[in-house]
């Protein structure tokens, strides 16, 4: 897969040094192959934003740990999905662990450097896309044949591997901390949310009555008589590039970016299309351009007090997918949305809310900022020092 770029053979050739270990997945009919005891991977679980993958929906049971053993890789091994969606995803295994039959995970033996093999796959990642035999379904597919005999070129002195991943491996490092920053400062305001407004221990709950079993000032009232609900704007894939002014928001979060933004303020948005309509997610950036596979939130004038962090871990409580509809592609829709009823606190608890977590969400919005120069700092980095364009 990687020769040399100092090697006497200006060609690459197909390393031999290395091992390519495809994943399993166990029958699903039994429930004894699932538990606790070892990290199961699947393309699902993988972000295009981290470097690792910690938390993994399923995980093996030592049942299958054990009748699946062969396919074990080791911490540090490359996983890259082959099956489905390929070329915009991979991960480094966090321990030793296991991965489905949609991945094929990269072993290198002592002659190359973890660190550097991930990056130089990182590097090419996009290219993989070029081997898609696709499958009668139209997912993109390349078998464990073909990945085997990718050919890349690669630096043979491991000194200078060790140097370009540990560069590199400060960039992932020091997102990794401000990822778990704010996931720590989301699971407090998350925290403070279900204390004062799901178990009710808001300030001065004590000496609050019950009226019509809700405390007295809060009322029941359809969820889109407080918002304004409406679909962002369709958007052309092609017109969607991998950089650009402003970021374009999809169905699960940002997708690329465009020239032009369509909403002006940092707005909650709930997922109308696929299998994630009904999901709530809020956006981190002051221009960006909505499509239509979001819904866009915003209080109305009655309602400005509902401000942003109110109104993320509000609708996030609302359940909207229990009012989806369509069986093939799911789907939320204004009508259904019409139909789902909220209890609103009272208007002091919400502010009393706003005001104690305004700290943490500015930290947040930096933090996110922070990940965001790093990536681009990162991505503009790395074929500069595979090319050895940038010595080191």
């Amino acid at each position: 897969m990687w020769q040399g770029q100092k090697d006497l053979n200006p060609q690459p050739t197909v390393l031999e040094t290395r091992t390519i270990i495809t994943g399993k997945t166990p029958p699903t009919t039994n429930k004894n192959y699932y538990g606790d005891y070892a990290v199961f991977i699947k393309p699902t679980d993988i972000s295009e934003q981290s470097k690792y993958t910690y938390e993994t929906e399923e995980m093996y049971s030592k049942l299958a740990a054990e009748k699946y053993e062969s396919s074990l890789i080791p911490k540090g091994a490359i996983c890259v999905p082959c099956i489905g969606t390929i070329g915009t995803k991979m991960t480094m295994a966090p321990c030793d662990c296991y991965t489905n039959q949609s991945i094929n995970s990269i072993v290198c033996n002592d002659k190359y450097d973890n660190e550097y093999v991930y990056y130089l796959i990182k590097n090419f990642l996009p290219g993989l896309k070029a081997y898609n035999l696709g499958t009668a379904s139209g997912r993109e597919y390349v078998s464990k044949s073909i990945f085997e005999k990718i050919e890349l070129v690669a630096e043979q002195d491991k000194t200078i591997q060790k140097r370009i991943g540990v560069i590199l491996s400060r960039y992932d490092s020091l997102i990794e901390n401000y990822q778990k920053q704010i996931k720590l400062l989301e699971e407090a305001a998350q925290r403070l949310y279900k204390e004062w407004f799901v178990d009710l221990h808001f300030p001065g709950h004590e000496n609050t009555k019950i009226v019509n079993g809700v405390p007295e000032g809060w009322e029941k009232k359809p969820v889109d008589s407080i918002y304004s609900i409406k679909y962002g704007k369709n958007l052309s894939t092609k017109l969607i590039s991998e950089s650009g002014e402003y970021p374009v928001y999809g169905a699960n979060g940002v997708i690329g970016y465009y020239d032009n933004a369509n909403c002006n303020e940092q707005v909650v948005l709930i997922t109308s299309r696929g299998n994630g309509s009904g999901d709530v997610l809020m956006t981190y950036h002051k221009d960006a351009f909505i499509t239509n596979n979001s819904f866009i939130v915003s209080p109305f004038e009655d309602y400005s007090y509902c401000q942003l962090p109110f109104t993320y871990q509000f609708l996030k409580n609302a359940n909207f997918r229990a009012v989806r509809t369509g069986a093939a592609q799911p789907q939320l829709t204004n009508q259904s949305i019409h139909t789902v009823d909220v209890v609103l606190p009272s208007k002091n608890n919400i502010i009393n809310y706003c005001v104690k977590i305004s700290y943490s969400n500015k930290k947040i919005i930096f933090l996110r900022n922070q990940i965001r120069l790093l990536t681009e700092a990162r991505d503009r980095l790395l074929p500069k020092l595979m090319s050895g364009e940038i010595a080191v």
